[in-house]
């Protein structure tokens, strides 16, 4: 593995309209991985000028299996929906989703 100063492991982007993806692999002083999910989106101010809106999610070597079940298992479901069409999409959540009332404002 090299490591920069920066301690970046391995980048991808992914260009996708206004928006790109950042996927950076990086790793700690103890040499663990960890990922950090970028999203830019251009915006276009009043002035005319623009910028970009950038969201981060930081994801842990201890967390990457759960994040990767769930990834594919929605991923899963949104392939078996475009095959039913919208008519037919049922929303209710299955009995082992996880659900909660927590809003962002509590966090």
């Amino acid at each position: 593995m090299e490591n920069d100063t920066n301690n970046e492991v391995y980048s991808k982007v992914v260009r996708a309209g206004k928006r790109t993806y950042f996927f950076d692999v990086k790793s700690t002083k103890g040499n663990d991985l960890y990922l950090i999910l970028t999203e830019s989106k251009k915006t276009t101010n009043a002035d005319g000028s623009e910028s970009f809106q950038k969201h981060k999610l930081f994801l842990y070597k201890e967390d990457f299996e759960k994040f990767r079940e769930g990834l594919e298992d929605v991923l899963a479901k949104i392939d078996s929906l475009k095959n039913i069409g919208n008519a037919e999409i049922d929303v209710s959540l299955p009995e082992d989703s996880y659900s909660t009332s927590i809003s962002f404002e509590d966090l």
